[in-house]
């Protein structure tokens, strides 16, 4: 997959998947510590100081994260399945997502790492970009990052419970949020007509997914995460 650059302004699928195909969150808590990890690491602070933050009794609330901190890049979607995550950002500082996917992916890996006792990478290689070049095409990968679990057949069970995504922030006005959605739902009558247009597009997906022998690059530039 060729190198992308990475400019201020533009909106960028972002998307990786754990070393070896392995899970990256094992239980609740740690999908608690990774979505914790979009707030701390979208940041102009040096990662050391927030770091320490990973272990302390009384973590910050988002609110009191967003207020405090310059970010380092918008977060316009987002969804973290067991073993890869999805993320839709738009870059508002020079190398800003180049920075925050570096303090995200070194900070839950030294947190991961610390809580099972294992060494190394947990991340396979530098994260996967790719250029989202229209409105239109906004639209379609922000439908597949919101439902990107329904994609894939296999999270089920304990596994499904481990699935979180911002499906829920984009349907529901009153849910905490973590994403800059203006630019997605403003293209919309309301979040309805949004949902239905997101859940449309998933089925579109699924059906050519199951056309496509080799998938390691379909609809957005996603990888197989069988």
């Amino acid at each position: 997959m060729r190198e992308v650059t990475l400019e201020n302004g533009e909106y960028y699928h972002i998307f990786n998947r754990g070393v070896d195909k392995r899970q990256i969150v094992m239980d609740l808590n740690d999908t608690e510590r990774f979505l914790l990890s979009l707030h701390e690491f979208n940041t102009t602070v040096p990662i050391g100081s927030l770091y320490q933050h990973s272990f302390r009794k009384s973590k910050p609330t988002p609110a009191e994260l967003s207020n405090s901190v310059t970010k380092l890049v918008e977060i316009t979607a987002y969804c973290l399945n067991p073993n890869h995550y999805h993320f839709i950002l738009h870059q508002i500082v020079n190398g800003g997502i180049s920075k925050f996917m570096h303090k995200l992916g070194l900070g839950y890996t030294r947190y991961f790492n610390e809580r099972y006792k294992r060494s190394g990478s947990l991340f396979q290689g530098k994260f996967k970009a790719v250029h989202i070049e229209t409105s239109e095409q906004l639209l379609h990968v922000s439908a597949y990052v919101n439902l990107n679990n329904r994609v894939h057949h296999k999270f089920s069970g304990r596994t499904s419970q481990l699935v979180c995504s911002s499906w829920d922030e984009y349907r529901d006005r009153t849910t905490p949020t973590l994403c800059e959605k203006g630019v997605v739902l403003g293209q919309f009558r309301s979040r309805s007509d949004y949902a239905r247009f997101a859940k449309e597009t998933i089925k579109e997906i699924a059906k050519r997914r199951e056309k496509i022998e080799d998938d390691d690059i379909t609809l957005a530039g996603t990888f197989e995460e069988e």
